[in-house]
């Protein structure tokens, strides 16, 4: 567990270096911290002994999903306009989540048997009404502009860190729940700030939302 917290400690440092450089507009700093932080993750999740953990499979999927994402940040935080590429990264970091929430706690039943299917149903409506307005906005906003191409791609990744925000949320552990959640604030913050309007420190937000969002998931991975 040593390791696995000196990780976790180099990840929040990382974070707070990140958070400052995008307050400070360092992008130097940025372009080091940021990457940092979700390797440093990737790592603390990887190296967590198998007797603190009873989903050892989850831990796996958690793994490759926090790679993703790392590729992701790579990839949209270049000055190329690669954000088609780092938005497919992180799509299939959250089908990895995705399967990762699926994996049934040990001893259990099969997923998605194991989730309560008044659970799910309270989860979907609560994120269908709580998305419904901003992802409204957004694509009004992208069909507007003649971002007609990103329509479809937007619509699927919105679906896909809904499915996830639902299925943490039935898991049984609030860490979980409190990270996905975390995930699409940050998401929603950054579709609207990107594509509709910039917001005040928006960038910022979505910054500490998103390690926020990423470093509860990894906690959630211990017993």
């Amino acid at each position: 567990m040593t390791l696995f917290w000196t990780l976790a400690g180099v990840a929040a440092v990382a974070a707070v270096a990140d958070w400052f450089a995008m307050a400070t507009t360092d992008r130097r700093l940025m372009y080091a911290a940021k990457p940092t932080v979700l390797a440093a993750l990737a790592a603390a999740a990887a190296v967590l002994p198998s007797d603190r953990i009873d989903l050892v499979d989850r831990r796996w999927w958690f793994v490759a999903a926090l790679a993703c994402c790392l590729l992701g940040d790579v990839l949209l935080m270049l000055p190329r306009n690669l954000f088609v590429p780092g938005l497919a990264a992180f799509l299939i970091g959250h089908v990895f989540f995705i399967v990762g929430l699926l994996q049934p706690p040990s001893p259990a039943g099969t997923p998605p048997f194991s989730f309560s299917a008044l659970g799910l149903l309270v989860a979907a409506t609560v994120v269908a009404a709580v998305e419904a307005a901003p992802c409204t906005v957004l694509i009004r906003s992208l069909a507007a502009h003649g971002r007609h191409a990103l329509i479809a791609p937007v619509c699927l990744y919105v679906l896909a860190i809904a499915v996830m925000v639902i299925l943490a949320t039935n898991v049984g552990i609030l860490l979980a729940a409190f990270g996905a959640g975390a995930f699409l604030l940050s998401d929603t913050l950054l579709a609207l700030d990107r594509f509709v309007r910039p917001i005040r420190r928006g960038p910022l937000a979505v910054h500490v939302t998103y390690h926020l969002a990423q470093g509860l998931l990894v906690l959630s991975l211990l017993r």
